[in-house]
């Protein structure tokens, strides 16, 4: 087929390769404009541009596209078979849904219905799922409402986070993606209504999402400080000051100690949870510092049995 490959982050960057390698025609490649980053504000491209410079692939990076009479033009003019969007980080106008014969095929990162929105991998594990997934699917104006093409299975590891699962995801959602195309292309395949009743949302995350509520059981807690990486991670407030808690794990717990309180046992950090639970931290960041472990943290910062954590 002819494509048009919409895309922006690391995520994306399988499908791109595995489309080039499968032999299908790439005139076009649509990414964001490339953005300061870091603390010299260098303009930093994003993986997908990095991977289209590396098969001399033609880019395109739209600051808007909605009511781009030039971007129109230039994709009318390209006559693709299908546009194929995975993580573009941008609403496709109607426009754009009706003008390939294939229509837009998006790749996204969970089993629709659940977990519809910006962050659905993030909030699968944050939410304790053991088996999510990948769906490719013709997109329309709705939010992740359309028709399902084909959907696969990935099993949540117990320590996998949003990083190491989505690395494994969008692998696998490559080889989805060329089988969608191949399905297609032969007419072996009949899209499926979502059935709306089962949707769940996975909306985009909130520095306020990776505050820890120790009222939480321990593993509740820890699900999404394995869900929330990169970004937000988890985080609680001690004396005053921000602590990251970058490693941890799950524990019983059966002491008269309230949720939120700490345990100190020599150079071993907890702190209580709800449902009986506690929260080994193996690993904290203070505000300013680096991540050090819990023994070099206890060493250096005191803390004592029964400090509160939390706001």
């Amino acid at each position: 087929m002819k494509l048009v490959f919409c895309g922006t982050p690391q995520f994306a960057v399988p499908t791109l390769e595995a489309l080039f390698v499968s032999g299908h025609e790439i005139p076009l490649v649509v990414t964001q404009p490339d953005r300061p980053q870091g603390r010299g504000l260098e303009l930093a491209i994003s993986p997908v541009k990095h991977t289209a410079q590396r098969h001399s692939l033609p880019i395109e990076q739209p600051e808007k596209i909605k009511n781009n009479a030039d971007f129109r033009a230039l994709l009318e003019k390209t006559q693709p078979d299908a546009i194929i969007v995975v993580g573009y980080g941008r609403i496709v106008p109607p426009w754009m849904l009706a003008l390939p014969k294939h229509g837009n095929i998006n790749l996204h990162g969970s089993l629709l219905p659940k977990y519809r929105g910006a962050a659905p991998i993030q909030w699968a594990i944050a939410e304790g799922e053991k088996v999510s997934g990948v769906t490719s699917m013709r997109l329309n104006e709705g939010l992740d409402t359309g028709d399902i093409l084909l959907q696969r299975e990935l099993a949540i590891a117990p320590d996998d986070t949003a990083i190491t699962y989505g690395q494994r995801l969008s692998m696998i959602g490559a080889e989805l993606m060329v089988e969608t195309l191949r399905k297609l292309e032969n007419g072996k395949l009949k899209p499926q209504p979502q059935d709306h009743s089962r949707a769940s949302l996975a909306p985009i995350l909130k520095k306020e999402d990776g505050q820890a509520d120790f009222k939480s059981s321990a593993q509740r807690i820890y699900n999404r400080l394995r869900g929330f990486q990169p970004w937000p991670g988890s985080y609680t407030i001690l004396k005053g000051k921000k602590l990251g808690i970058t490693s941890a794990s799950v524990h019983s717990y059966s002491g008269t100690q309230v949720p939120g309180e700490l345990l100190v046992d020599r150079d071993q950090l907890f702190v209580v949870c709800g449902e009986n639970s506690a929260l080994q931290l193996l690993e904290v960041q203070p505000e300013g510092k680096r991540r050090m472990r819990s023994a070099d943290f206890i060493r250096g910062y005191r803390p004592q049995t029964a400090d509160k954590l939390g706001a």
